[in-house]
């Protein structure tokens, strides 16, 4: 007897449908899976064999073939365990009734039959509602991840038991209740905020400008200067993120199986900073199976590295690529899949390897060479990608024990959202959202410069021996700038201080 059940599988993150026809008919006892399943998927025999025997079912004792179309893609996953046991109870006939085979089955399956959570449900139940179905069942444990699907009736499941149960119309089951997405209690999670950074208002500001145009920032002072503490305050002051944005970074977290269950969705901004023995392969994605990589996980997000030259160089030179089209494609043998990297890179590093170059109160015990094999980690390549360069100097013990009180992260965010809005209206015929992120197409239509402002770009593109690329930055910083002081057009001031933030590092 010819069973059919639909179920659904990942390739990066993009679900494709996967039609589970099982065979069951004389002959041996044999278990057969076709359709290029991988090893996990071969694995299912043993899991679907011991699940439906330990449900108390009845597991045909004849030849049993197992077919996963499309057959000439690569399934990989135990997603499929549920729909393949389904499949082989209808068609052994060994249950009362037949089963409704309009929902869509995902999930892995325990040998005692429970149902087991999954990584990269999100993705797998958008795509399937997309394609156009509507009715689901999947794991109990990933129940508030599949609430954030709307349009969807889902039924979170604990066992195989309860899945034949439903199916077959029989008990009491409720679809999970669709969840709203509320970020009303974003204040009470930040635990860094700006108005503990005593002094650095010259860094404080640049970092206010990086974060209203998602412009990249390096942050070049000695040991102690508050370089760390002001890059984790960056995602107290960045705007709260869209449905939109929430749906997208939660996917990529969901098929990396770093998504906590009870969460659901990720409401806030990551912060991701890898440790500087990170390897290319962890930081960009890959492995045998192409996974997301770190600065995919820092998607609509901040990705940090802490003392960038102590990186390994193969790692830093992977990040050009992202930083300039914003998605990193990943090739392997089994698969090539493109994931989004739209981050706010920040990085941190200090003038010498003992961080005293330059200190007026400490004896530097750097060679000249030991200083420039130093700074020769960090390409001119990479740094003409870094926006913004800044100098921060050591603070000094008056503005330690001062009471001033500092301007908190709320008070500079909203002004980082206001900018944000001038850009979101800006560019709403456009596939961008930031001025970061303008091409030269967009540059000559919203930055238009007076002949004042090409004086002093001209200058300072002769002065400071600029490329091509970081006279466009200049002019995506200026614009923020004139953003956040409410102006229609990029004054002098304006590109005088985006310059400074290019020239002020000691580099």
């Amino acid at each position: 007897m010819l069973a059919k059940v639909k179920s659904y599988a990942l390739i990066g993150l993009t679900g494709f449908p996967v039609d589970v026809e099982v065979d069951v008919s004389n002959g041996l006892p044999s278990f057969e899976i076709v359709g290029l399943p991988d090893a996990s998927v071969k694995e299912a025999k043993e899991r679907v064999r011991s699940a439906i025997r330990n449900s108390g079912k009845k597991y045909p004792n004849v030849k049993v073939t197992v077919n996963l179309a499309p057959a000439d893609v690569k399934k990989q996953g135990s997603y499929l365990d549920l729909a393949i046991a389904i499949g082989i109870l209808t068609a052994s006939n060994s249950e009362a009734e037949r089963l409704d085979d309009s929902y869509v089955l995902i999930g892995e399956l325990s040998l005692d039959g429970t149902i087991r959570a999954i990584s990269g449900l999100l993705p797998m139940l958008i795509s399937a509602k997309n394609n156009g179905s509507t009715k689901f069942i999947v794991p109990y444990e990933n129940a508030v991840e599949a609430s954030y699907v709307l349009g969807t009736e889902v039924y979170a499941l604990k066992n195989l038991t309860e899945a034949v149960a439903l199916l077959q119309g029989k008990g009491e089951f409720e679809p999970v209740k669709s969840s709203n997405y509320d970020t009303a209690l974003y204040e009470s999670s930040l635990v860094n905020d700006l108005s503990f950074v005593k002094g650095q208002a010259f860094a404080k500001r640049a970092l206010e400008v990086a974060v209203a145009g998602g412009h990249n920032i390096l942050f070049e002072g000695p040991p102690g200067a508050g370089k760390s503490m002001m890059a984790k305050c960056i995602p107290s002051i960045m705007p709260k993120m869209s449905f939109e944005e929430a749906l997208e970074t939660t996917k990529i977290h969901s098929v990396a199986g770093v998504l906590r269950n009870d969460e659901g969705i990720i409401k806030y901004r990551p912060f991701m900073t890898p440790h500087h023995t990170a390897s290319h392969v962890a930081i960009v994605g890959g492995g045998s199976n192409a996974m997301p990589g770190v600065i995919s996980l820092a998607h609509n997000g901040v990705l940090y590295l802490d003392e960038m030259p102590e990186y390994p160089r193969k790692v830093l030179e992977c990040l050009r690529q992202p930083l300039e089209d914003r998605v990193i494609t990943v090739t392997r043998a089994k698969a090539s899949v493109e994931y989004p990297a739209s981050f706010m890179l920040c990085g941190s590093l200090n003038p010498c390897p003992c961080g005293n170059y330059g200190s007026k109160n400490k004896v530097c015990k750097c060679t000249v060479s030991e200083i420039r094999k130093y700074r020769a980690r960090l390409s001119e390549p990479l740094l003409d990608r870094i926006d913004i360069q800044v100098g921060v100097e050591g603070v000094v013990y008056s503005d330690l024990v001062s009471t001033k009180e500092e301007e908190s992260s709320l008070d500079v965010r909203k002004r980082v959202e206001f900018a944000r809005k001038i850009q979101f209206e800006r560019f709403k015929e456009d596939s961008i959202k930031t001025n970061a992120e303008m091409k030269e197409i967009h540059i000559k239509k919203y930055c238009k410069l007076n002949a004042e402002c090409e004086n002093i770009l001209k200058s300072s593109f002769e002065s400071l021996n600029l490329s091509a690329r970081a006279r466009s930055r200049i002019i995506k910083v200026a614009r923020t700038i004139a953003d956040l002081a409410f102006s229609e057009h990029i004054l002098p001031e304006h590109i005088l201080e985006a310059v400074g933030y290019r020239s002020n590092s000691s580099r």
